[in-house]
């Protein structure tokens, strides 16, 4: 991927807003629509394949508030949104990256989706 270097400089910015989600109609529809495969796709990308897309859906969509204990699909998005942001030299944000799982949850993972894809790794095509 592109951060992969130590050198990544530390600060970057989001290439893409938190409410930008209609600038990419595809990844809206996917992540409001099927939260759990855009979470899928993204942490497969993250990960590098050695988590796939279908076991990181499942497992989210499983720590849903309605099924689980509230907020455990918020941890666990989050710790992939301080992944995206550790890969791309992007300087974290502990406190406002969970309450954007928490309460804006499709919204960050359109923008963590978009991010790859303006990044020049399409979470879609597994690269």
């Amino acid at each position: 991927m592109a951060g992969d270097s130590p050198e990544a400089p530390v600060g970057q910015a989001w290439t893409t807003g938190l409410c930008d989600c209609c600038d990419d109609c595809n990844s809206c529809c996917l992540t409001f629509f099927c939260p759990c495969v855009a979470f899928g796709l993204i942490a497969e990308t993250l990960d590098r394949g050695s988590i796939s897309c279908a076991i990181a859906g499942i497992t989210y969509c499983w720590m849903r508030p309605s099924t689980v204990l509230p907020g455990m699909h918020t941890m666990y998005s989050w710790s992939y949104r301080q992944k995206l942001r550790a890969t791309f030299g992007m300087a974290p944000e502990p406190c406002a990256d969970c309450c954007l799982q928490l309460f804006c949850d499709r919204c960050s993972l359109s923008q963590m989706y978009r991010e790859l894809k303006n990044r020049g790794v399409n979470p879609a095509n597994g690269n």
